[in-house]
């Protein structure tokens, strides 16, 4: 089976815009947590997320919008967009020309693009208003695709000219996990040569608050410690949006264009915990799964595997859940190097799988292992897990990375050092 490479990455997240920028933060344990504009009122018990910098698109008007102009969109393309689809345009265009990917290639018919977001809650809400105020017949016409699940899908396909295989994958937080692994397959199976990933959420209130109601958010308000996954003291996650973008691709295809990778990506798995529509399994039975199936996928055992970027969101049920499967699949002596990035960045939901993934892959490329941030009081639930508190300038041969979603969905994904 011929080898997948990572050639192309693109990245619009709380701790930065850029490979650099977001490597740099990764390194220095540099969190992009902070009170957020839209979430000072009363009606929200949260002040703070993992803010999208550099872009303000608060208006319900995309042409009010102000971003960077170097991801300028069209005015007939940016009408059908919302703030997520933004994100990921921005993303993939970062990605596009960092694996050197020209016109031809995107439209050639063995380029697919995958895609992964909850919707826009936000543009749905501000279109039922104006309906309910002005009438449906005075509505944006493309208001259903500018706010439903697959409108990544709808207008980035559309906007790019893709001709190859394309879906969106909607698994809540496991969301981008099961993209990236349905677009391994897809190449795999010699039905495409490359394939566009890309993951994506709004960072509003919208998108935010609405997890108060399931007691799913921290209240703490601090931006310094209220993401810990791990600690004991965790109460709630924080949240975050943005986009990243990856770039799959053959070996073969790669070399022929002088490409240069990431990461290998070697395999990926999945489970579910037929449990609970919102709580992960107590003994984390579907995680278990999914890695279990991502090792075998891969062809390598578990201790072949030097670090798991867990899923991991600060919540005290989810990251419980993930420790008992952690410790089931790397049992003792092995104390494989564990954290949690979403200290630093929050929690992207449907986002967060290819985001941590696109952490997997700097981390390999540029020799170290991200920490886990503001935890002072480390769960003993950890056990003979290795706990990564502060990044460590480490090369690891495989990184494996976890997520998890409502329902019981979970996904793991294994990346290898590509030379």
């Amino acid at each position: 089976m011929e080898e997948v490479w990572i050639t192309g990455m693109g990245l619009i997240t709380s701790i930065g815009n850029d490979r650099k920028t977001v490597t740099d933060n990764l390194l220095e344990l540099k969190h992009g947590i902070e009170l957020h504009p839209q979430l000072q009122g009363d009606d929200s018990p949260v002040k703070i997320a993992g803010t999208v910098k550099e872009f303000e698109v608060s208006s319900s008007d995309p042409e009010d919008w102000e971003y960077p102009e170097q991801y300028r969109v069209p005015r007939a393309i940016l009408r059908s967009f919302s703030p997520h689809v933004l994100y990921a345009w921005s993303s993939l265009k970062q990605a596009i020309d960092d694996a050197s990917l020209s016109e031809d290639d995107l439209h050639d018919p063995d380029t697919g693009l995958y895609t992964s977001s909850g919707g826009s809650m936000r543009s749905i809400h501000k279109h039922f208003e104006k309906m309910d105020q002005r009438g449906v017949m005075a509505c944006n016409p493309l208001a259903i695709v500018a706010s439903i699940a697959g409108t990544l899908t709808f207008n980035l396909v559309a906007a790019l000219g893709i001709r190859g295989s394309s879906t969106g994958l909607v698994s809540a937080c496991a969301s981008s996990g099961h993209a990236l692994g349905m677009a391994l397959d897809e190449i795999r199976l010699g039905r495409q040569k490359r394939m566009l990933v890309v993951g994506a959420e709004d960072c509003n209130f919208e998108s935010i608050v609405p997890f108060c109601g399931m007691r799913a958010l921290s209240l703490d308000n601090d931006p310094d410690r209220a993401s810990r996954p791990f600690d004991k003291t965790r109460n709630g996650f924080v949240g975050t949006g943005g986009a990243v973008s990856l770039v799959l691709e053959t070996k073969s295809e790669a070399q022929r264009r002088g490409a240069e990778p990431y990461a290998k990506f070697i395999g990926w798995g999945q489970g579910s915990d037929g449990h609970n529509v919102a709580i992960s399994h107590p003994e984390g039975r579907g995680l278990n799964r999914a890695m279990t199936q991502a090792l075998k996928d891969a062809n390598i055992s578990a201790t072949d595997v030097d670090y798991v970027n867990a899923h991991a969101p600060s919540t005290s049920i989810g990251d419980a859940s993930e420790l008992k499967a952690l410790k089931s699949v790397f049992p003792a002596p092995q104390e494989v190097k564990i954290s949690s990035t979403k200290a630093l960045t929050g929690h992207g939901l449907s986002l967060s799988s290819i985001m941590e993934s696109s952490f997997c892959c700097l981390a390999l490329k540029n020799g170290f292992l991200p920490g886990s941030a503001h935890v002072t009081e480390p769960d003993p639930e950890i056990g003979h897990l290795t706990l990564l508190r502060q990044t460590e300038r480490t090369q690891a041969k495989r990184i494996l990375s976890n997520s998890s979603g409502f329902g019981g969905a979970n996904v793991s994904v294994i990346f290898e050092q590509a030379y």
